[in-house]
């Protein structure tokens, strides 16, 4: 159990229905500064939803959230980036006519302090931030392995680099977290050991990682804790290894304790 005095993100007894369906009931969880905190359950459990209420997509229809001592409820997903919360999505969405770079700069917008005068006008100070925001890109891109396609359209990145572009994105906004909807989807065993490497390196950095993730194993041998959700509900959450021994996990979704 996360001490409160680490606690980054916390979620008490969040609710999401849509029409008659309940998406979310009642999710508790707690993800304390600087761990990697897994989200595991099949199709329709309510994984992406969750996300989508972090972010402010969705508004819940009953329960809190508190990020680093705000709460998050009400507001836009503008407002919930620049408290420090950026994310990637199950299906990648880029700017596909944009260079990998123009991407990456795209999301430091919410970092930068130009306005539209200052665009307008092109002052000195708005140039100045322009070449920051390039070198910042340049960074990323080489910090996630794909700098020597910075110049390429996104749409022309192989996939496994489609989805480390959208890392760069995301960590270009300088978040607290980082929500990644399932980021190993589509990869073989190589890319997937790859992106391992990457999402420990990212923590190591000073981000706390909370993972939505299809492959078990991956989570498993990731994450320093992880919840459980079916049907919207959370049946279980824990280390690794106690979630792996959990009857109702077991039968739920592993079918047997994973190695």
């Amino acid at each position: 159990m996360a001490h409160a005095d680490s606690v980054l993100l916390a979620a008490h007894a969040v609710g999401k229905r849509f029409g008659g369906l309940t998406a979310l009931a009642d999710v508790s969880l707690a993800v304390s500064r600087g761990e990697i905190f897994g989200l595991i359950g099949p199709n329709g459990a309510g994984k992406t939803t969750l996300f989508n209420v972090l972010t402010g997509l969705y508004q819940p229809d009953s329960g809190e959230f508190f990020f680093n001592g705000t709460r998050l409820n009400g507001l836009k997903p503008h407002r919930i980036a620049e408290c420090g919360i950026a994310r990637t999505f199950q299906n990648i969405r880029l700017f596909a006519n944009m260079t990998a770079l123009e991407n990456v700069m795209v999301g430091r917008h919410v970092r930068t302090h130009a306005g539209v005068i200052g665009a307008i006008m092109r002052s000195g100070q708005t140039r100045a931030e322009e070449d920051d925001i390039g070198r910042r890109a340049m960074a990323l891109l080489d910090y996630v392995g794909i700098a020597n396609r910075a110049g390429e359209l996104a749409r022309h990145l192989p996939y496994g680099g489609q989805r480390r572009l959208e890392v760069a994105r995301a960590l270009a906004s300088d978040p607290l977290l980082l929500a990644l909807d399932e980021p190993a989807a589509g990869m073989n065993t190589t890319e997937t050991a790859a992106l391992k490497k990457l999402i420990e390196k990212i923590r190591e950095d000073g981000v706390t990682i909370l993972l939505i993730e299809h492959d078990v194993r991956l989570v498993m041998g990731l994450c320093d804790r992880v919840a459980v959700l079916d049907y919207g509900s959370k049946i279980c959450d824990g280390t690794p290894a106690e979630v792996q021994c959990n009857p109702a996990v077991i039968e739920a979704y592993l079918g047997g304790a994973v190695a």
